[in-house]
């Protein structure tokens, strides 16, 4: 069990990024986390990994809190940042160089075959597409079998095509050994293909607004009336998590729209 418990984060400059995030993540679950511009769900992810300690509150995996990096938990970042010297299978093998060499020839293979570039192995990274570059940053974040895997928009700068494709390597790669994978994005149909549970935060500070249970069969029908209709509930949630109260001279409390922009 993942717990973030009241979780808050001030930059020195003064900036609340995060306050009082509260989330619970089962094991296997896939979380979503979706919001305007400025509602912290990049620090949230850096909180939960260890890289950025929070001014409030605290990560717990398994009844440990987390306070640095650890190998339970990966993360896939909106880059590939592949080392440029390593060859596509020694990338992916450069977190697990601690086993020995059969198993670790084993695991790269067989991640590699998973997401389509076992005839990759031997080429550099130079030689890849954007697409086959991302692949090759899923397939590294997970051969080590982390408990959680967190995922940092990672398929933002891709083609709508790309981008359904590597959709569904994730999908196939998290059926294997279904780790809990967090996930930031701001595309919403992305989050309907992917999530069990949907996160919608409100912007400045980064707070949770509401949570919406995407329960429908995998492989998800993208043209269905039940994908649609929890889309609908996500962006109907967007909308409202950027509205504002104001109070006239007249002391009435009007609404309106935010000024930030969720996609």
């Amino acid at each position: 069990m993942l717990t973030i418990d009241r979780v808050g984060k001030v930059y020195p400059n003064g900036v609340r990024a995060l306050d009082g995030v509260n989330i619970e993540v089962g094991p296997g679950e896939v979380v979503v986390v979706v919001g305007g511009s400025g509602c912290g769900k990049s620090t949230l992810l850096r909180a939960i990994c260890g890289l950025d300690a929070p001014t409030q509150g605290r990560v717990v995996l398994d009844n440990v809190e987390i306070t640095a990096p650890q190998e339970k938990i990966g993360i896939i970042f909106q880059e590939p940042r592949l080392l440029p010297w390593l060859t596509v299978a020694d990338n992916v093998a450069f977190g697990i160089a601690h086993l020995p060499r059969a198993e670790r020839e084993a695991r790269v293979a067989r991640v590699l075959e998973r997401v389509g570039l076992a005839d990759k192995a031997g080429v550099w990274p130079r030689e890849l597409s954007g697409g086959q570059a991302q692949r090759v940053a899923i397939a590294r974040a997970l051969v080590p079998r982390p408990e959680v895997l967190l995922l940092d928009e990672p398929f933002s700068a891709l083609d709508a095509f790309t981008r359904a494709d590597l959709q569904e390597h994730v999908l196939a790669l998290w059926s294997d050994l279904k780790p809990t994978l967090i996930m930031v994005t701001h595309d919403v149909d992305e989050a309907v293909v992917l999530a069990d549970r949907i996160v919608v935060m409100r912007p400045r500070p980064g707070r949770i607004m509401t949570e919406i249970d995407a329960d429908l069969p995998r492989p998800r029908d993208r043209q269905s009336a039940a994908f649609d209709f929890v889309k609908r509930r996500v962006l109907a949630a967007l909308d409202r998590s950027l509205e504002r109260n104001t109070v006239t001279d007249d002391g009435q409390t009007k609404t309106e729209a935010g000024a930030a922009l969720w996609w």
